[in-house]
């Protein structure tokens, strides 16, 4: 009996459009988590796909909308990542406690890195996929700190979107800051605590690690 399974066979099965679409977004991605979206070059994504160049560039005729999909793929999941683990947190001062944590703990080099190249490397297309991730961002920690105020927990003066701003603003400087190792990740968001607590019109310490 004949066999007609490819590995028996030795053949390879033609993958489909959205498979080597799919396999040039993953690769996209796990270049530009290592090398930062400068590293995401069409001689590189074919490399690491194991095709030739000229089949990448079928595919994705425009490697800046590339670049730009793979930008909001990797921050966009960080974000998603850290609005459901706060969520768990048990009130809006523990939320904002974990979230000091968790992005000034310096574990997000790669994605920091590609935040800072994005600003860089701007652009018309990079550039509106930017401002859409600050966008989110800015959302994300105005809605952080409108539970606060709802709780009572909060005593804002200047507005929950001034608060999410200024915050947004501190925590891509602090995160790339740590890029070149300037200050440890303890003193980075210590000082990121207390300016928060200034803020938020917490007492001092309520942001501590605990």
């Amino acid at each position: 009996m004949t066999s007609t399974d490819p590995a028996a066979t030795g053949t390879r099965r033609r993958r489909s459009a959205d498979e080597r679409r799919a396999e040039i977004a993953d690769a996209a991605r796990a270049l530009a988590l290592e090398e930062g979206l400068s590293g995401v070059t069409l001689r590189a994504v074919a490399a690491r796909v194991g095709v030739a160049s000229g089949l990448v560039a079928h595919y994705e005729p425009s490697m800046d909308a590339l670049i730009a999909r793979t930008f909001t793929r990797i921050v966009g999941d960080e974000l998603d990542g850290l609005r459901a683990l706060t969520a768990q947190a048990p009130d809006a001062v523990a939320a904002v406690r974990m979230l000091l944590g968790l992005l000034l703990e310096g574990t997000h080099d790669a994605v920091t890195r590609v935040w800072v190249q994005s600003w860089g490397l701007g652009g018309e297309v990079l550039g509106a996929a930017v401002r859409a991730a600050m966008d989110d961002w800015e959302g994300y920690l105005e809605q952080l700190v409108d539970a606060g105020v709802a709780a009572g927990r909060f005593r804002v003066v200047a507005g929950s979107r001034a608060v999410a701003v200024q915050m947004l603003g501190m925590i891509d400087g602090l995160n790339a800051h740590a890029l070149v190792r300037w200050r440890e990740p303890a003193d980075r968001r210590a000082l990121m605590a207390l300016s928060v607590e200034a803020m938020l019109g917490l007492d001092r310490g309520a942001l501590d690690e605990r």
